[in-house]
């Protein structure tokens, strides 16, 4: 694991510890540092960052907190605050 990913390891832990405070401000620009590392270092993101952060308004979901999340036929819908709404297909 190279220093970017820790680093963005950490500074998701950070965001979602922000975001269950009610710190959301804070939890989107640890959001946005990383979406930043990892363009610069050419690194991917983790698929649980990208399923816990929302790509509208760059906060840290979390379920009952500023997120709702549903289950559908096939499918888990999970909605922002802001209005934004992902799918994610499950079996």
């Amino acid at each position: 694991m190279s220093i970017a990913e820790e680093r963005i390891e950490i500074l998701f832990e950070l965001a979602k510890a922000q975001a269950s405070n009610g710190e959301f401000d804070r939890s989107r620009e640890y959001v946005r540092l990383a979406r930043r590392i990892a363009e610069r270092n050419r690194c991917g993101l983790s698929r649980e960052f990208k399923r816990y952060t929302c790509k509208r308004c760059d906060v840290a979901l979390r379920p009952g907190r500023n997120a709702r999340v549903r289950l559908a036929t096939g499918r888990i819908v999970i909605r922002c605050d802001c209005g934004a709404t992902q799918r994610y297909p499950y079996k």
